[in-house]
């Protein structure tokens, strides 16, 4: 009798400690499903109807992705964004700091607008409006890109700032635009803008980067009217009666005198406001110093 009993009690204890295991594992269970949704990215809607989704990019460390319609008008920013301002399926990164302000914009290829597959209008444009950034409402401000419709940006405020007209519509922004256009895109391209101070949205300067052929380009220049600066240097009026066209001088100048931001490269606009006339031709010693994107022997015709 007693031995029946000692093994009714061993058996109680076997169902016991198989239940007790059961349930450890059960619930052990639930806790790893619980944290594998947890670990999940998660995206959320800002109030004004963004989607922004945490990325694991290095690139994007500190900052919020937000998605923002490329036709978007309003002329506000949010702080610490990076946005995708490439039409289509392109990738251009824009990002802004802490003030909201737009200082630099990335791109690991630039692609040409394709006018024959995409919508874009009689204009030469994706949209028929930019965005309204604070500033672009002065007469002298354009709504500047700072990648153009014609190399595949947007027109939300990610791409915009307001920009001196005559510099975006004749001056070294303009001829920066061409020259890529020339050369059916760019790589590793980098746009850094400055500013005065953090309150407003009117860029002082602008620096760009970019690679054609294998040759890394660097462009910069402020955020003023270059033919009003070449006025104040007296620099606009006529000198054919003066001397020969600066083209035709074969003598070996002072380079540090027109190259201002001594990158070692002289632009269009470095050269008129040191008096030189365009075009400079090859015979020019300041030939080998400028970009000839066509390579037809002449840089500013």
């Amino acid at each position: 009798m007693k031995t029946k009993m000692n093994y009714i009690i061993l058996l109680l204890t076997t169902i016991i400690m198989v239940g007790c295991t059961n349930h450890e594992d059960t619930t052990t269970k639930d806790v790893e499903t619980i944290n594998t949704v947890v670990d999940e990215p998660v995206s959320e809607k800002s109030e004004a109807g963004e989607t922004s989704t945490q990325s694991n990019d290095e690139r994007f460390a500190g900052y919020k992705l937000m998605e923002v319609d490329g036709g978007d008008l309003s002329g506000n920013r949010e702080p610490n964004i990076v946005v995708d301002i490439g039409y289509g399926d392109r990738e251009y990164w824009a990002f802004t700091n802490e003030y909201g302000q737009l200082v630099r914009v990335i791109a690991d290829e630039i692609i040409l607008q394709d006018d024959s597959n995409e919508p874009v209008l009689s204009s030469g444009r994706y949209y028929s409006d930019e965005a309204k950034v604070p500033g672009v409402e002065r007469d002298d401000l354009d709504e500047g890109h700072i990648i153009a419709d014609s190399l595949g940006g947007v027109s939300n405020a990610y791409n915009i700032t307001p920009q001196d007209s005559t510099l975006n519509r004749h001056g070294d922004q303009a001829y920066l635009e061409d020259s890529i256009r020339k050369a059916d895109g760019t790589t590793n391209f980098e746009a850094i803008i400055t500013y005065p101070d953090t309150e407003t949205q009117i860029p002082s300067s602008y620096q760009y980067t970019y690679t054609i052929n294998g040759n890394v380009i660097t462009d910069s220049f402020y955020n003023v009217n270059p033919d009003e600066v070449n006025e104040s240097l007296g620099l606009t009026g006529n000198k054919d009666s003066e001397s020969e066209p600066a083209s035709s001088s074969t003598n070996e100048g002072d380079l540090s005198s027109v190259d201002t931001n001594g990158n070692g490269q002289v632009t269009i606009a470095e050269a008129k406001a040191a008096g030189f006339s365009m075009p400079i031709t090859s015979d020019h010693w300041l030939y080998k110093y400028m970009r000839d994107n066509d390579n037809d022997g002449m840089v500013g015709e």
